[in-house]
């Protein structure tokens, strides 16, 4: 029952954040590093691509994980954004340091931004889950992303990650406990480099095909 009570907490809620926060971050890893064989070639991500069909239980299995850690990130960060709405002051507020004032833009924005990376998320995957089913998916890729309208979605999603990230991370190191004066200048600049690493491995995509360097692909 404690357990659940601390849920229902403020402090609980931001834990969720947290810890959910945490696990999109590492799938973003994973996803990274899958998606880093178009580089390669065409047979390299249909090889990484087919790889993941031949495993349909594993993907089922992850897909509804990832969907469910989505659906409470989304939900308890839609409450705490009402519930802040409510009350100027938290008592769990954190005091405003300068890492937070840095990311003063990222902060504010975070419930819009994060709408807009889910809108993305949906048009993401009913286009590859929709998709032609005689196309091979290295193709269906080029195809999509040598679109100027898609992909120029396909970036505008990117920069909202990026920026939603810029204080989303910091804000779940806060929540885990890792505040201290001695780490805040490595926090502040991990604030800039984590996004940002988000944010060439995957806008690189799109305008690898956009730019016509992917011609050979």
């Amino acid at each position: 029952m404690w357990f659940i009570n601390f849920l229902k907490s403020s402090i609980g809620k931001k834990y969720i954040m947290a810890t959910s926060g945490l696990l999109l971050v590492l799938f973003l890893c994973t996803h990274v590093f899958g998606n880093g064989a178009i580089y390669i070639s065409s047979k390299a991500f249909q090889g990484y691509a087919d790889a993941l069909h031949s495993l349909p239980m594993l993907v089922f299995i992850f897909s509804i994980s990832l969907l469910v850690i989505i659906l409470a990130h989304v939900c308890i960060g839609l409450i705490l954004f009402w519930q802040n709405r409510e009350v100027s002051k938290s008592r769990y507020a954190v005091e405003v340091d300068i890492v937070q004032e840095k990311n003063s833009i990222a902060a504010k924005t975070m419930p819009y931004s994060g709408l807009f990376i889910l809108l993305f998320l949906l048009v993401h995957i009913s286009g590859f889950t929709f998709g032609p089913e005689d196309v091979p998916v290295s193709e269906h890729v080029k195809e999509l992303f040598s679109g100027f309208f898609y992909g120029v979605f396909y970036l505008a999603g990117f920069a909202a990650l990026a920026l939603h990230l810029s204080h989303g991370f910091w804000s779940m190191l806060q929540t885990f406990g890792v505040n201290h004066p001695r780490f805040n200048c490595l926090i502040g600049t991990l604030t800039y480099i984590v996004p940002l690493f988000f944010l060439i491995a995957f806008a690189g995509i799109p305008l690898y095909f956009m730019t016509g360097l992917g011609a050979n692909y």
